[in-house]
């Protein structure tokens, strides 16, 4: 469970500002999908975890209960043979009384781990869950990016293609090539503006991210909940 727990904490702390440079560098999505690939395994893991320790904590908490019942009756067992004067049902009820409290004092013990670790489980489970999500809208505008990149490489291509053409020396061809680079030209300030939106827009969401991660460890600190 450890090692599922740590794992965990590692896909939590990875550096997202890295991992999207990674991609751009690399023009691809495939660091990325394999990151979502792992953390999705690790939902899964986490989820069957949780299940089980939580099962484990549903069956302790009823044993307990039986114990604490059993545990009652016998101390009013053990006042009323005394009262009764038997003095000898008295002690064996005793006896058990002391036994039935060590094991209900063990499985009170059981209960408290395992409901520390079923909610560890769980806040592991939200956090990766948050962080899938983040880097999943991470990806959606990583991916306009990088095909926005994909357009302009073209339209560099097409410009030095119309480079070699006008210096053909046709005059008509000239113009020509000329009023193609002239709508080039506008469509690759187009994308120019678009790319400056996107980097604005993905600069805000993981500036927030830093934000609310930095107000949570001041809560932790402050021992806000």
């Amino acid at each position: 469970m450890a090692s599922l727990l740590e794992k965990v904490n590692t896909l939590v702390r990875a550096n997202l500002h890295a991992l999207v440079d990674k991609a751009l560098e690399a023009n691809s999505l495939a660091v990325v999908d394999q990151y979502i690939r792992q953390i999705e395994d690790n939902l899964e893991d986490l989820e069957d975890a949780a299940a089980t320790v939580g099962g484990q904590v549903k069956t302790l908490k009823r044993k307990t209960r039986e114990y604490e019942e059993k545990a009652s009756e016998l101390d009013r067992n053990i006042d009323l043979f005394l009262q009764e004067g038997r003095e000898e049902l008295a002690m064996a009820a005793q006896s058990k009384l002391n036994s039935t409290q060590r094991l209900l004092e063990n499985y009170r013990e059981q209960l408290a781990r395992q409901e520390a670790e079923y909610q560890k489980l769980l806040d592991a489970k939200l956090k990766l869950e948050a962080r899938l999500t983040t880097i999943k809208q991470e990806r959606e505008e990583l991916q306009a990016l990088l095909e926005l990149a994909k357009s302009k490489e073209v339209t560099v291509r097409a410009i030095r293609s119309l480079d070699d053409l006008a210096g053909v020396g046709d005059a008509d061809i000239a113009r020509v090539a000329e009023s193609i680079r002239a709508r080039l030209d506008k469509a690759q300030a187009q994308s120019e503006m678009y790319a400056q939106r996107l980097d604005a827009q993905m600069d805000e969401v993981l500036e927030r991210h830093t934000l609310e991660a930095q107000l949570a460890e001041r809560k932790k600190r402050l021992g806000i909940e």
